[in-house]
């Protein structure tokens, strides 16, 4: 059962995503969902056609469009997202479809019954839709990465989560809104993950098992070397002096 008046906002940075972008739009459509939903897709900057066919969306009434001049990075178009979302609720998903859109149900439904404030996908919890269907392999190293940064990230958070890294995170939106994230590429994930840690007390943190169809880099993956050591940086900073930097005051229970 979910909340009087829930709206979900589905928050989507897109960067040269051409080939993509038609599918994620029609899987989410496709998406029975607990509650009112939109789309707010923010194009960073693409130059490949895909804020061209982004455009031909803008009209459409479950669509918030929104293009940014240059690339600034994935935390930047989130960050531009965030302000432009008029949900109760609010999630992550890629452009490129790594992730199941079938599954955000499943995941935002904690925050929809009152049970949660942020609830993380993690792509290594077993679940149920998991073990019914087959996953790609994907690099070792990303494995490797993955499970270093979000131990890291663990030790300084004191929370034990079990993928720190994913894109489907889950917040109640008065929640995100506050905590005015500052990185612009891949260093969102340990910022906002640190900024969740630093509330802790006042927040309830789940996690839902997920799935994840990894792509390489000859299909368009960004992610790079100096994005993981960016991240390093990231658990450091906002979790040691930089924690209390562009956070607002704890957010009311």
């Amino acid at each position: 059962m979910s909340k009087p008046n829930a709206k979900l906002s589905i928050l989507i940075p897109c960067y040269n995503e051409f080939r993509h972008l038609d599918d994620v739009i029609s899987k989410l459509r496709q998406t029975s969902f607990p509650c009112e939903t939109e789309i707010v897709i923010v194009d960073d900057g693409s130059t490949d056609g895909t804020r061209e066919k982004l455009a031909t969306y803008a009209k459409d009434p479950d669509i918030t469009a929104v293009f940014h001049q240059g690339n600034q990075g994935k935390g930047a178009a989130l960050r531009t997202a965030i302000g432009h979302a008029s949900g109760t609720v609010c999630i992550v998903q890629d452009a490129d479809l790594e992730y199941n859109p079938a599954e955000i149900a499943r995941v935002v439904q904690p925050i929809l019954d009152g049970k949660a404030d942020v609830v993380y996908g993690s792509r290594f919890r077993p679940s149920m839709e998991r073990l019914q269907q087959p996953e790609r392999v994907s690099y070792f190293i990303h494995f490797l990465a993955n499970t270093g940064l979000t131990f890291l990230s663990n030790l300084l958070t004191n929370l034990n989560l079990s993928d720190m890294e994913t894109c489907y995170k889950a917040f109640r939106a008065d929640l995100l809104k506050a905590m005015r994230v500052q990185e612009n590429r891949f260093g969102f994930e340990p910022e906002i993950t640190a900024r969740v840690g630093a509330w802790r007390p006042r927040l309830r943190i789940y996690e839902v098992g997920i799935s994840y169809q990894a792509r390489s880099y000859e299909e368009g993956k960004k992610i790079g070397l100096k994005d993981g050591f960016r991240a390093l940086w990231c658990i450091a900073k906002y979790n040691t002096w930089g924690r209390h930097n562009g956070g607002a005051a704890q957010p009311k229970a």
